[in-house]
């Protein structure tokens, strides 16, 4: 059974919070980490092995992760959430189709519907926003719009140059057998980033996003505002002491 009680002092909440305060303090308690499957350790989307690992283990995880346990949080209060499989872009052009590799959920909640994403690695949304095309909405600064594109929803938001792609979905709900092949290509692939690059997020309750990630090819720690942000190269051996210091995470040791 799910412990709402213990998932809710997790994120620092109590009682019955608002979708928008249960979204916020998700996103700016439990960490975007691939520990796991950096080092080997498939990544188990069993209800009971990800609370233990996000909120009995004081861990975080990737999108999988994060979104099934708001999922679960979110049918104990009452909501229905179906969950939706999309194609990450990250900046990348509409003619590039990558794996499904990323979850997010479509909230049905008091009367209003809405697209919840507490695991988009780089600038996960802060709070739901309505379900659909629309926008622009800001979030501490932050600002994200959804288009359409054919049959497909795309989430974007706003940098220097104008409007990014973040991902892009068909707005059906994905059977549990499909995000399980997604996942496992996730965690597993060798041409997956996730098995082969290193990426931590941190999302301030301020707005900052702060970042460890070797995704650009060079390992370096990040700061984001929404005016800005400042960048200090890591060097590989410093990784370990980084992640203990500025997380608090340790690099799990697969089982033999």
């Amino acid at each position: 059974m799910f412990d709402l009680t213990r998932y809710l002092a997790r994120i620092g909440l109590r009682g019955r919070p608002t979708l928008a305060e249960l979204h916020r303090a998700h996103v700016t308690a439990i960490l975007f980490e691939n520990l796991d499957p950096l080092v080997g350790i498939p990544v188990s989307l069993d209800a009971d092995a990800i609370a233990r690992k996000l909120v009995d283990g004081g861990r975080g995880g990737y999108c999988f992760e994060h979104n099934l346990l708001l999922k679960t949080a979110l049918e104990a209060l009452g909501a229905k959430v179906e969950p939706i499989l999309a194609r990450v872009r990250n900046g990348l052009p509409a003619t590039t189709v990558g794996p499904l590799t990323h979850l997010l959920l479509r909230v049905e909640y008091e009367g209003a519907v809405w697209h919840a994403d507490v695991g988009f690695g780089q600038g996960t949304l802060l709070e739901p926003i309505p379900f659909g095309p629309g926008g622009p909405y800001e979030q501490l600064g932050w600002r994200y719009q959804v288009v359409t594109e054919g049959p497909l929803l795309v989430l974007q938001t706003a940098g220097d140059d104008g409007w990014r792609d973040l991902y892009a979905f068909a707005p059906e709900p994905a059977p549990a057998i499909d995000i399980e092949v997604s996942n496992w290509f996730t965690c597993t692939h060798p041409q997956s980033r996730f098995v082969t690059r290193l990426l931590v997020t941190e999302h301030g309750k301020d707005g900052t996003r702060t970042t460890l990630s070797d995704f650009s090819g060079e390992m370096a720690l990040s700061v984001q505002t929404p005016t800005g942000g400042k960048r200090l190269s890591i060097e590989r051996e410093q990784v370990p002491a980084v992640l203990e210091q500025r997380f608090g995470l340790r690099e799990p040791e697969p089982d033999d």
